[in-house]
């Protein structure tokens, strides 16, 4: 049942507030929600507008279509106010590189998702991928972006793939300033190459246009960071600079 309220409550106008930013975060059109959590696209409306006054189970359905807390879909989340930073792209994008240093600039710890998986699992990347599977990986990358998201403010960096997930894509949108480290394919290339890491060329002589693919897939994800800056002929101290006066232009 529906309630409709002649005054609009501050609770319901922050639960409205939410469910937009959630659902524009995941890229997700209001049928999509209301397909999720099995509730009418009028409702759905209703509730945007800050206009229904939902049950509680109808909160925990929303809640559990976004994999949120509950908390965290009405608006009272501790933390809301976005003061992580997660950097996103390609392996090559320079998150390892650019990450400490941005992190030293805004007196934030640095923190790669990746090494907390393989803490949290005590299994190497290859390991889980190798023993366990994507699905696995998946699972053990997301409880830890809640955990981080969760605490103290860091700078992240994630994972490449991060994007391809629903529920950890639309938790760092909701509780962090994303910036998308934007590069050509041949720099995402070339930079993995000057690591010292040969393996993306060894017996795949269609490696290079997999990586393309990959990117193509995935830009449209990258797109909706908060930040973008094009690291690509730039010296990784000005993309520090770039970085610092995007967050300040993004708020």
């Amino acid at each position: 049942m529906v309630l409709l309220l002649s005054a609009r409550h501050p609770l319901l106008e922050r639960l409205a507030a939410s469910v937009r930013a959630l659902r524009k975060a995941r890229g997700w059109s209001r049928r999509d929600l209301a397909e999720r959590a099995d509730i009418s696209e009028r409702f759905l409306a209703d509730v945007e507008a800050a206009q229904a006054n939902p049950s509680l189970l109808r909160l925990l359905a929303l809640a559990d279509a976004f994999g949120v807390e509950l908390d965290d879909l009405i608006g009272t989340g501790a933390a809301r106010d976005r003061r992580h930073v997660a950097l996103l792209g390609l392996r090559g994008a320079g998150k390892s590189t650019v990450g400490p240093l941005l992190a030293e600039r805004m007196q934030l710890p640095f923190v790669e998702l990746d090494t907390l998986v393989e803490s949290a699992t005590g299994l190497q990347l290859g390991e889980i991928f190798q023993l366990h599977g994507e699905s696995y990986y998946r699972a053990a990358e997301r409880s830890e972006v809640r955990r981080v998201l969760a605490g103290a403010p860091c700078v992240l960096a994630v994972g490449g793939g991060v994007v391809t997930d629903e529920q950890s894509l639309g938790a760092l949108q909701e509780r962090a300033r994303t910036v998308w480290l934007r590069a050509a394919p041949e720099d995402h290339w070339q930079r993995v190459i000057n690591q010292g890491d040969l393996r993306p060329m060894a017996d795949n002589e269609q490696a290079f246009l997999d990586l393309r693919r990959i990117l193509g897939e995935r830009e449209p994800f990258y797109r909706r960071s908060h930040v973008v800056v094009d690291t690509s002929d730039c010296a990784v101290g000005e993309v520090v600079e770039r970085v610092l006066r995007g967050l300040a232009a993004a708020g």
